[in-house]
């Protein structure tokens, strides 16, 4: 009896381990999501609106990282973002592709913000990312109407 219960209680054991270290990341629909940016400081939305300036969370959640792109009209940049529960939000220091455009101001202008954000809310359908300094972005999500 006890030769066929142990290797039984192993294979059940492996069982368990297996199917809960392959348990799929849950999409947090809060947060990875497609945003349009609507207000940064020195740009009216106008502007922003014209530049089709975008951050896109839509990529899969991998150890509570999310690899988002960002496109600011010209050039194509990546960050890897961090939306802890507490409210605070880490962001890496972005890549991204080198076109000479003729209007750099806006892309320059969030990247050298973008960094320095370290909270984030959400609120109904508008994101707001803000630094220690009391700078601040906004996006509202692009599926909402």
């Amino acid at each position: 009896m006890k030769r066929i219960l142990l290797p039984l209680l192993a294979v059940l054991f492996l069982g368990v381990v297996l199917n809960c270290s392959a348990v799929p990341q849950v999409k947090d629909h809060k947060i990875q999501r497609q945003w349009m940016l609507i207000s940064l400081d020195g740009f009216s939305k106008d502007q922003l609106v014209a530049h089709k300036a975008e951050l896109n969370l839509t990529s899969p959640m991998e150890d509570g990282k999310i690899q988002g792109s960002v496109y600011m009209g010209c050039n194509q940049m990546s960050y890897t973002t961090e939306f802890k529960e507490n409210g605070n939000v880490k962001i890496s220091n972005g890549v991204g592709t080198m076109k000479a455009c003729k209007d750099m101001n806006l892309e320059n202008a969030f990247q050298k913000n973008f960094n320095t954000m370290t909270k984030y809310t959400v609120e109904g359908h508008f994101l707001t990312l803000s630094d220690d300094a009391g700078n601040s972005m906004k996006f509202v999500a692009a599926d909402w109407d």
